[in-house]
């Protein structure tokens, strides 16, 4: 295996994005308690999801379109998707804006996910309107070194794997000086974010030349957002070798244009994607043993 590229008939890996940082539930489907949480995951596990990535909402009633890092709700809403989908892998996020980590820390600390989410370097992120206004004012996602070095190092006390999530190609890069650097240790697993306005396109010509820019031996997944017009790019990701994700967190729409009402029929769809591309889904366990999972406790 060189430079990150998977062999293709490796199994798939299949994550769900279960409802992403702000989208209001008034509007979307999306799920914010931990009943609503556990539902969509064991919806999602049936149709082949082994990772449920989490985001956190404040359960406070008419608040629930805003993140939360209550230590209380994040083991609420883990208890009750581990109960719900046994053996499942929880992937956690800890992206904030600014030096205060204490929210994201404080969580990892609580639930020891096996895997997180650690954003690997710093965007302009960006939205402009057709008639030339800002979508929200301009904003750094800032992610320095010294704030990721304290992110992994919380990781590597938690036993947690990371997942290092990429916006542009000079992020995908980094990745492979921070394991160069000591940084991290493991398999490298990165994860190509396309989509967002002012980071990569969601394209699949470009897709297929990032995988030579990942640390040998790494594996990658996309995470694309959009509408049914990433589909297509899901296609090529399954062909390549890639884990697969999507999710009620990155789109609203499946294949042919119809709406989502939930998170399982949107990993079917992925699903459908690694098996057109002669490739069978991973089972929770076999998720484990490809991104080299620290040994835990089996949850029941």
């Amino acid at each position: 295996m060189t430079h990150g590229i998977t062999n293709g008939s490796d199994k798939a890996i299949l994550t769900c994005a279960l409802t992403g940082v702000l989208t209001n539930p008034a509007q979307h489907p999306v799920p914010v308690t931990p009943e609503q949480m556990a539902a969509e995951a064991r919806d999602a596990f049936n149709a082949g999801a082994s990772i449920m990535h989490v985001h956190l909402r404040s359960q406070e009633p008419g608040f629930g379109h805003m993140p939360s890092w209550d230590p209380d709700v994040a083991q609420a809403v883990v208890d009750a998707i581990r109960a719900a989908c046994p053996g499942v892998v929880i992937n956690l996020t800890t992206g904030v804006i600014g030096k205060d980590i204490s929210g994201p820390v404080a969580c990892l600390r609580r639930v020891e996910p096996e895997v997180a989410a650690c954003n690997a370097g710093s965007l302009n992120y960006l939205k402009i309107k057709d008639n030339g206004e800002w979508a929200w004012p301009p904003m750094v996602f800032d992610n320095p070194v010294s704030k990721i070095q304290q992110m992994l190092d919380v990781m590597r006390e938690t036993g947690t794997h990371p997942e290092f999530e990429c916006f542009d190609v000079g992020i995908v890069r980094s990745v492979g000086m921070y394991l160069k650097a000591g940084l991290f240790d493991g398999v490298p697993e990165l994860n190509f974010v396309m989509g967002v306005a002012s980071g990569m396109p969601c394209d699949a010509e470009l897709l297929a030349l990032l995988p030579r820019y990942a640390p040998p031996g790494a594996v990658w997944q996309t995470t694309l957002i959009g509408r049914a017009e990433v589909w297509p790019v899901h296609q090529r990701a399954a062909e390549l070798g890639g884990m697969l994700r999507s999710g009620l967190e990155d789109t609203f729409y499946l294949p042919g244009g119809e709406r989502a009402g939930g998170n399982g029929v949107l990993m079917e769809a992925l699903a459908a994607c690694a098996r057109r591309a002669g490739r069978e889904v991973a089972s929770p366990e076999e998720t484990r043993q490809r991104l080299g999972l620290k040994p835990r406790a089996v949850f029941a």
